[in-house]
Formats: C-alpha cells, sequence, structure tokens
C-alpha cells in the first residue's frame, strides 16, 4: 500500500441519501487514474454521520466495484476501547486489507494510553491496524516514541501520520522497524514526508486529481526532486482551500465542478459558501493553466 491512497468520500443525493451510482464512478475515476490504495470511513466519508447499516452497505459497495484490483482500508475508530475493540472484531471475512485507527477524541489519553488502547484493538482486529495521528481532530498527539512502540505490536502495520510535525516524522522514519509503513496524512506536507523516506499518502485531494497526487508522491518517493516541488507548489493553493469550511466540504465542492458527485454534504457539515466556491474554481483555473 505504497504510494496514493485516497479517503474516499462518500456522495449524497440531495435528500441527504448516499448515492451509490456517483460512489461507483468516483470509485472507477480514482482506479483509473492510478490511485494505489482506497480508504474507505474515513473522516472526508463523513463515517460520523453514517449509521452502521450505511457505513457496512458503503464497504460492502466499494469492495464490489473495486473487485480486487487494490487494497481497500476500512476506518474504525471510537473512544471507547472495550467496545471499539468488539466493533472491529465484526468485520472479519470482508476482504478488508486493514483497518484505519485513529486515536481517541475527547477523552484525551496518555501516552500510555494510548499503546494500551491501540494494543486492545489490534489484538481483536481481523486484519493489520494503521495507526492514525490526527491530534487536530482528537485533541492529543502521538509521540514518536509511541508509534515505535506500536510498532513493535504483530498485527500493527504502520501509521497515517497528521500531527504537521515535519520534525516527529523524521524521527519516527529514523528509528521504525523494517517492514513499518508511514503515511502522510496530510496533502500539504505529503511531498517532503515522502521525500524523508515515507511510504505515501492518503489524501484527501486525491478524489478529485488522482493523477496529479499520484505522480507527485512517485516523484518525491524516486528522488525526482524539482518535479515533485513543483507539483507541490502548483497544488498548494487548492489543497489551503479544501479545508476553509470543513472537510469534506471543500472536496466536494471540486468533485461537483467536475461532475463526480453532488456538494450536498450531512449536517453539521453544510454546502460550501458562494465565496468559498469562486475561490475553489479560480484555484482550478490557475492549477489548469500554463506552468509559470
Amino acid at each position: 500500500m505504497s504510494g496514493l491512497g485516497v479517503a474516499l468520500v462518500t456522495p449524497f443525493h440531495k435528500d441527504g441519501k448516499i448515492d451509490y451510482p456517483s460512489l461507483q464512478g468516483l470509485v472507477e475515476q480514482l482506479l483509473d487514474g492510478g490511485t494505489h490504495f482506497l480508504v474507505v470511513l474515513g473522516t472526508t466519508g463523513e463515517t460520523p454521520t453514517l449509521d452502521a447499516k450505511e457505513q457496512l452497505r458503503v464497504v460492502e459497495f466499494v469492495m464490489e466495484v473495486n473487485a480486487g484490483r487494490v487494497p481497500v482500508v476500512v476506518g474504525v475508530s471510537g473512544n471507547n476501547t472495550q467496545e471499539l475493540a468488539g466493533r472491529i472484531a465484526t468485520w472479519e471475512g470482508h476482504g478488508i486489507a486493514a483497518f484505519l485507527v485513529a486515536s481517541p477524541a475527547y477523552n484525551k489519553p496518555s501516552q500510555e494510553g494510548l499503546v494500551q488502547h491501540y494494543q486492545s484493538v489490534a489484538d481483536a482486529a481481523p486484519s493489520p491496524v494503521i495507526l492514525y495521528n490526527v491530534p487536530g481532530r482528537t485533541a492529543s498527539n502521538m509521540e514518536a516514541s509511541t508509534t515505535l512502540t506500536l510498532s513493535q505490536h504483530p498485527n500493527i502495520c504502520g501509521i497515517k501520520e497528521a500531527g504537521g510535525d515535519l520534525a516527529q516524522i523524521s524521527l519516527l522514519l529514523a528509528q521504525r522497524p523494517p517492514g513499518f509503513m508511514v503515511w502522510s496524512g496530510d496533502d500539504a506536507l505529503a511531498m517532503p514526508t515522502v521525500a524523508m523516506g515515507a511510504d505515501g499518502v492518503i489524501s484527501v485531494l486525491g478524489n478529485a486529481m488522482p493523477e496529479r497526487m499520484s505522480s507527485m508522491i512517485q516523484q518525491a518517493s524516486f528522488g525526482q526532486t524539482q518535479e515533485s516541488r513543483e507539483m507541490h507548489a502548483r497544488l498548494a493553493k487548492l489543497i489551503d482551500l479544501l479545508f476553509d469550511e470543513g472537510n469534506p466540504t471543500g472536496i466536494k465542492v471540486v468533485l461537483h465542478h467536475l461532475g463526480w458527485c453532488g456538494k450536498t454534504v450531512r449536517l453539521p457539515l453544510t454546502e460550501g459558501s458562494k465565496a468559498l466556491t469562486d475561490r475553489l474554481y479560480a484555484a482550478i483555473a490557475e492549477l489548469d493553466g500554463p506552468s509559470t
């Protein structure tokens, strides 16, 4: 699962129901665009607003469309360790390549609490676990030393690192054991993170621009520094705008512009404002124009 992973949006009709035809089309577009693996039921998929039946159906549907072409990762998180361990065990037999498990939100565990939480979940998981450090959402940072401790667990295969701290990522990359993978969880830092030796990115912008994101990641991985820097610079403004009004509000505006799905999001998120839409469309037009 090196290279480009895409955190899939969940398309909705205007009435809020899941738009499965658009989801099918999106998966096909991503596979045609060079996506190396798919991540379903992440934050970008608005998972907190999907009920249990919807979550299961979305995973099954993506599996059907994908038909084994690339690995599929499923997000399964929670801040009740015992409940989460029981829930993740129920996904056995679904063909899931790995589970993306975010650190508990709201209760802000200590580093030892994070170790015990992830170890308990990994013990119960029927497929390998990818740690997810995203302190901007969970209000607690998982330190490199904690990640390295967890990397010794036989059912923990890597980390999506979205802490925004390149020094922490550098330390982790320098000391990680063989086979333990590191993905950037931040589109804005994906290029430098991969250039330092990370294995890829789990991307939001990849929903709309898989070819560009995949190319940038591969160039950074292969040491084509100038090319990857140029693509990074061209994408920077658009990436920044995507998160102005929350995720996936911004990326759904872009996908609507491309004709791939509607802009509808579920409350408490709201559709992108006209001001944001205008700025995103301008950034896309600038990106599609001649390079400078």
